[in-house]
């Protein structure tokens, strides 16, 4: 049975003070949990100065690989349920000495975005909210034109024997995974509000990256998105 948003905020007040920590012993199954946050965060094209909102950004493990790409120009907004993951974010920020990035406490169902936002990114997260597909509707109505969301989570796959599945729903559930999840499909909203789009299996199937952009982007001298190492099997256009 799926958690209830009042056990979601219990489990990860416990795990917060190790999340970072436990989410990296996935290496041990061969599950590059690192990598695959990468590959979001990269389809995202993002460019100095750009605006990112980092949906269930839980203690900010994507906020220097965004950082990396917006500059110190550029603007981070890390949105979290859990108090807790946002008191860790929040250090990680202070000994960083990152001073463009606003941390929200909020229930993803509430949170009102910015306008004109270049990104949205979500890693492990999105598929624990019940009300995904309206938090990936509004997401894809706040995105300035070439604008594009990004979204690295898990989902049950099609064709794994049954032995698998039971075994990495065991290994997860820790994070709150639980096999209700499987009828969630953040990826099948954003093709529904972003006709152009990609997607790529991972570990597989068990986990996805998929990438929409929104209408009315392009680089402004015309090149295609350069498909990057480890990225994405169909490329989309580049973004202005």
């Amino acid at each position: 049975m799926a958690l209830s948003k009042r056990a979601v905020v219990d489990l990860y007040r416990k795990r917060a003070k190790r999340y970072d920590w436990t989410a990296r012993l996935y290496w041990l199954i061969g599950f590059a949990y690192d990598r695959y946050r990468r590959l979001a965060v990269d389809a995202l094209d993002l460019d100095p100065g750009d605006t990112v909102v980092d949906i269930g950004c839980g203690t900010g493990l994507n906020f220097l690989l965004i950082e990396k790409r917006i500059g110190p120009t550029g603007r981070i907004v890390g949105v979290d349920l859990t108090d807790a993951m946002l008191e860790r974010a929040r250090e990680r920020v202070e000994r960083e000495g990152w001073e463009n990035v606003d941390l929200v406490r909020s229930d993803a169902a509430a949170f009102t975005f910015p306008e004109n936002v270049d990104g949205v990114l979500s890693t492990a997260a999105i598929t624990l909210v019940p009300e995904y597909d309206a938090v990936i509707q509004r997401a894809t109505e706040a995105l300035a034109p070439g604008g594009r969301i990004s979204i690295f989570d898990f989902k049950e796959p099609e064709y794994a024997p049954e032995w698998f599945i039971r075994f990495m729903v065991a290994i997860t559930r820790p994070f709150g995974v639980t096999r209700d999840l499987a009828t969630r499909h953040p990826w099948e909203s954003v093709a529904r509000y972003l006709p152009e789009h990609t997607m790529v299996n991972l570990y597989g199937g068990f986990a996805y990256v998929v990438v929409g952009q929104k209408a009315g982007g392009g680089r402004a001298d015309g090149r295609p998105w350069r498909r990057r190492r480890g990225g994405l099997h169909r490329p989309l256009p580049g973004r202005a």
